[in-house]
């Protein structure tokens, strides 16, 4: 009775389904899925004896107790007891109960839940009348794990088989659009959502938001999102998202406001979300606003705030309120080691990010992941650590087993250029095992610009063209590094290119936020309300700077004029028109947060030092690269950017 059993059970170990025998189906693929050769036998696991499992849960007569092997599998499912399942499985085989559909379907979805997903599947093959229900919980279970083109492959099947989908089939084969980036295939379903008249419920409208959220239709989002006329926290929290997942922050941040005025409660997804987009807005004030927001509604205990917290605070300017969050983090996962440690390198805090990461690995013994050398590079790379850099690139591998990425090499590229060692920087993207990206290149193209070598620039230039022939900034990098030369032929022949291609530089703008209001500034503007008393401004600062030692510096204005004009170029740049605002607009000591889209110049650097002693402010730079920290004629940089 027992090696029957057994032999019984061992027919119905899973075969295995490689992801590459099941791509997405098509109108002309056929849906069918295909199956590989059975693996390879392995030892069977100790189980519990059969004997005992009869005496203890089993009955003994099969008909007659349907409804006793119906509770124990209930039961299985709610424990997610394999073991046992698999037994009752076998003795149902021998009652003759074993592809009962409702019996059946209850053992599919305990597999699926023990994540035995392929021994699922192979029983659902032989179960010869199959519900709603069992479609469903085996499409859930391959957009949960994968492969997720098997979920789309068994909604098409079960669409032939005339089932027709609910309101549970369609949240889980968005779910795997959604993980595949699979638009057409998800508005094909949307079609059906439309006509089965399931659009408006909110289940199936967060589906459909984060498909064509993960495909980047945000646009078409927002139409959903507005043609659902009952809303809840889920389908609000899901449009939240797909704006900050989208680069829509400041959306996002409206959105929420929105939700609350209309009187719905945030949960901890909303405000992990919002915090986030604060952060890549660089929104401080809002994002302080939502932090306020999270302690009132009693969420100042939960980790997951705290730690989105410490992360908009690290990239909004205060490095040091991150900290202070840091440190009230009852766990302190990898997650929150790696936002302290990129937000110092962000700001320049080279040393207080590789103390924090000896003290992670050291004291909390937690394990570095590929993010935390990212941050680690990038501090070294903002500090001129050569060697420390060099030391945590090669450890990477050596220690840690972590081979490196493109964002690594992009990162050491940066630092050895930045310090000079153009050669060592050319040689190691030459030894890269990857191919190279634009980052590789652009890194490499400022590290020429910096130490004007032309002949290495040229060569990046080409590279770059090959990899983003319409990216007019790099154009514009080699017509500075010809001009810093005195090429002005050469120069002029870059800028012909761009003309003749269509390509234009990208504008600098600056902006500046005070009493909630964004103020933006471009170079020269005459445009701002308050103009007159910014030049005002400007010019009450030139003189205080002229009478300290200042003298301006037209290097990097890169065109054959006259040094009068270059003077008056760099004089009204944007972020200095922004700079004169912020001190015109708010009381005397206030922080200033300046926002820059391009890199700050040489020039406007060395200025704003001799402001922030002069007005005896801390003035905040936030520009392409990295945070500027001026304060008392100093910059957190140590004049290397």
């Amino acid at each position: 009775m027992h090696r029957s059993l057994n032999r019984t059970a061992r027919r119905l170990e899973p075969l295995a389904i490689p992801h590459s025998r099941h791509p997405l189906p098509d109108s002309s693929h056929p849906r069918q899925l295909s199956w590989s050769s059975p693996p390879a036998a392995t030892p069977p696991r100790r189980q519990q004896p059969l004997d005992d499992l009869n005496s203890s849960v089993l009955p003994r007569s099969t008909p007659r107790h349907y409804d006793d092997y119906l509770n124990l599998l209930r039961s299985f499912v709610s424990r997610k007891a394999l073991e046992p399942g698999k037994q009752l499985h076998a003795r149902l085989l021998l009652s003759g109960l074993g592809y009962n559909t409702i019996l059946a379907t209850k053992l599919v979805d305990l597999y699926c839940l023990c994540d035995h997903v392929t021994y699922a599947h192979k029983l659902f093959d032989r179960i010869p009348k199959r519900n709603l229900f069992l479609w469903n919980v085996l499409i859930r279970a391959y957009a949960w794990t994968g492969p997720h083109e098997v979920a789309l492959s068994l909604y098409y099947q079960m669409l032939d088989c005339g089932v027709a989908p609910d309101n549970f089939t369609f949240p889980f084969v968005l779910k795997a659009c959604s993980a595949l980036s699979a638009l057409e295939a998800g508005r094909g379903i949307h079609e059906l959502v439309v006509s089965t008249g399931w659009e408006t419920d909110v289940f199936v409208g967060a589906a459909l938001i984060d498909m064509y959220a993960k495909c980047g239709c945000v646009d078409h989002a927002r139409e959903l999102f507005d043609r659902i006329p009952n809303r809840d926290v889920v389908l609000w929290n899901s449009m939240i998202a797909a704006y900050a997942q989208n680069g829509h922050p400041s959306e996002a941040l409206l959105l929420c406001r929105d939700m609350v005025a209309r009187g719905f409660t945030p949960t901890l997804a909303t405000l992990v979300t919002v915090i986030s987009a604060s952060a890549d807005a660089a929104a401080l004030p809002r994002g302080r606003e939502i932090h306020g927001l999270s302690w009132r509604r009693g969420f100042d205990s939960q980790d997951k705030v705290k730690t989105a917290l410490v992360d908009m605070y690290a990239k909004s300017g205060w490095v040091k309120v991150a900290r202070v969050l840091f440190e009230q983090l009852a766990e302190k996962r990898i997650v929150s080691w790696n936002s302290m440690i990129c937000g110092y390198g962000m700001h320049g805090h080279a040393d207080e990010a590789l103390a924090l990461f000896d003290r992670m690995r050291d004291e909390d013994q937690v394990l570095p992941d590929h993010i935390t050398f990212v941050g680690l590079l990038s501090a070294c790379n903002h500090g001129g650590l050569v060697d420390e850099g060099r030391s945590f690139f090669n450890s990477m591998l050596s220690d840690y087993r972590i081979p490196p990425a493109v964002q690594h090499y992009t990162c050491m590229i940066d630092l050895l250029g930045h310090s000079g060692r153009l050669a060592e920087a050319y040689k190691l993207i030459q030894d890269m095992t990857m191919a190279t990206d634009s980052g590789v290149w652009g890194a490499l193209l400022n590290a020429c610009k910096i130490h004007r070598n032309v002949e290495l620039g040229e060569l990046a230039l080409q590279k770059l063209i090959e990899l983003e022939p319409d990216d007019a900034g790099n154009y514009v990098v080699l017509s500075n590094i010809y001009a810093q030369a005195g090429k002005w032929q050469e120069a002029a022949e870059v800028r012909k290119l761009m003309t003749d291609r269509g390509l234009k530089k990208s504008i600098a703008c600056s902006w500046i936020e005070v009493k909630n209001q964004v103020h933006a500034f471009l170079v020269g503007d005459l445009s701002h309300p308050s103009s007159g008393a910014i030049y005002a401004e400007l010019e009450r600062l030139e003189g205080l700077m002229a009478e300290a030692g200042y003298e301006p510096d037209t290097m990097p204005v890169f065109h054959d004029v006259g040094d009068d004009e270059k003077r008056n170029m760099v004089r009204s740049h944007s972020e200095r028109l922004a700079i004169a605002f912020g001190l015109i607009s708010t009381p005397p000591g206030t922080t200033l947060l300046v926002t820059k889209n391009l890199r700050v110049c040489e020039d406007c650097h060395t200025a704003i030092k001799f402001i922030s002693a002069i007005v005896g402010r801390e003035i905040i730079v936030r520009d392409v690269n990295r945070y500027h920290h001026f304060k008392d004629g100093e910059c957190s940089c140590r004049d290397y950017w």
